[in-house]
């Protein structure tokens, strides 16, 4: 193999990797553009080496069981449980996949390196927006205990947007949590907001509301965090 194909290969890895990371660091997940990248690239490392010592006699899919076999592993490490959740699968779920474009590459199967990162980047998306939609209406008809909790948060009119987007970004890692309302206030002081959201739980889950109280309470320009439960109702 050439210097030339070489470069070609890694370069291709690289770049699929990264347009996969993009995505994932725009979202903020714990695998972001560096993970990805570097997981797609060192897998085409790996089967380009294998290419490389083995020549067309060798058997590159040695190689690659062995990359699925270690992604399993990396993946098992942004698996958490978060309560009665766990966290972390899809973000699993998208290093094994840049995985396999990193493979695809090695091997030279270009154009269907492309269409996998395609489709990686297109399900997150597409098919994500979905999922919650879906959970959404599942959640509204749910037969269980609904617990509507009242969160405020007091911070800097200048730190608003930010704390907004951690506060729907934490939420919407929870399946068992809905956002009813948000609300920002600035009637007192117009350099002061006031954030008031209303969050809907099938369960009671007072420990998961205080953890994201402590998250926001760390955030820079917050003043105060405080939560309520408002009531609890049960659908027929």
């Amino acid at each position: 193999m050439s210097i030339f194909e070489f470069i070609l290969r890694i370069g291709l890895a690289l770049g699929l990797g990264a347009a996969i990371g993009i995505e994932r660091e725009w979202r903020q997940k714990s695998a972001g553009l560096l993970t990805n990248t570097l997981v797609s690239t060192g897998s085409a490392a790996f089967i380009l080496l294998s290419v490389s010592i083995t020549g067309s006699s060798g058997d590159p899919s040695r190689i690659a069981s062995q990359i699925v076999t270690g992604i399993g592993f990396l993946g098992a490490g942004v698996i958490m449980k978060d309560g009665l959740s766990v966290r972390g699968l899809n973000t699993a779920a998208t290093i094994w996949c840049s995985a396999s474009v990193g493979s695809l590459v090695g091997v030279g199967l270009y154009l269907q390196a492309v269409i996998v990162a395609l489709a990686v980047i297109l399900s997150h998306l597409v098919l994500r927006p979905i999922g919650q939609k879906i959970g959404s209406l599942s959640f509204q008809k749910s037969s269980h205990v609904q617990t509507e909790y009242n969160l405020i948060v007091k911070c800097k009119a200048d730190v608003e947007n930010h704390i907004r987007t951690v506060l729907m970004q934490y939420l919407d890692n929870k399946d068992t949590l809905l956002l009813k309302s948000l609300e920002s206030d600035h009637s007192n002081d117009p350099t002061i907001a006031v954030i008031t959201a209303a969050i809907m739980s099938k369960i009671r889950q007072d420990s998961v509301i205080e953890r994201l109280t402590g998250q926001l309470t760390i955030e820079g320009k917050v003043s105060r965090v405080s939560w309520t439960v408002v009531g609890t109702q049960t659908d027929a």
